[in-house]
């Protein structure tokens, strides 16, 4: 089945509605010989006349009218939705969704996007707070954030906070017992207190030596 123009029906209806080829062709912002002849198109297409024209108005014929009454509020109903639109544009709204590490929810998203939620009050975040490493897109999440280059490669990325340094620490005793490290490699012939992965099982510090004793 050919599709319409739905061009041609907003035409007819506004054309109907108004009585007037001029004053439809006015609010359509189109020519009064464009706006006629898109209107002969549809009738011919339809191979049914829809207008009665006379030297003073314009009236719909019983086809006309019964395409009128069928078409003419889903036009409404359509436009008035593309205007909900458009307010959305100009004032945000909707469900955010990010996955993050705890400490990065507390340190750099909540004081970032307090003051945003204060002056947007229809916008609702949900934050997965977690060490682990979600899939994005998968867990339909709209954004994520991650420290370093902890990324996928098909991922766009953009930093939102300042470096982070990162210490080592342990007790004197320990260093009595095991060398001080001079470079992060070193680290991974110490007993560290290890975070495990919740995705790949694997620590994101130390090494062996600490894994059964953490």
């Amino acid at each position: 089945m050919a599709r319409r123009n739905l061009n041609d029906l907003l035409s007819f209806v506004t054309v109907a509605r108004e009585g007037s080829f001029t004053r439809a062709a006015a609010l359509l912002g189109v020519t009064q010989p464009a706006l006629s002849q898109a209107i002969s198109g549809l009738e011919e297409r339809m191979q049914i006349r829809l207008l009665t024209r006379t030297t003073r108005s314009v009236s719909p014929t019983a086809a006309g009218e019964r395409l009128l009454q069928s078409v003419g509020h889903r036009i409404d109903e359509i436009e008035a939705e593309l205007d909900m639109l458009t307010e959305l544009r100009d004032k945000p709204a909707g469900t955010v969704r990010i996955t993050c590490g705890p400490n990065v929810l507390k340190t750099t998203l909540l004081p970032k996007l307090t003051p945003l939620l204060r002056e947007y009050p229809d916008i609702h975040i949900e934050f997965d707070a977690n060490h682990g490493f979600r899939d994005i897109v998968a867990d339909r999440f709209d954004a994520g954030v991650r420290l370093g280059d902890t990324i996928d490669k098909d991922m766009i990325a953009m930093p939102i906070g300042p470096k982070l340094r990162m210490a080592a620490a342990a007790s004197p005793d320990y260093f009595e017992r095991y060398p001080v490290p001079q470079t992060p490699h070193d680290l991974t012939q110490h007993q560290c207190i290890n975070l495990r992965m919740v995705r790949s099982g694997g620590f994101m510090f130390g090494n062996s030596i600490g894994k059964e004793e953490n």
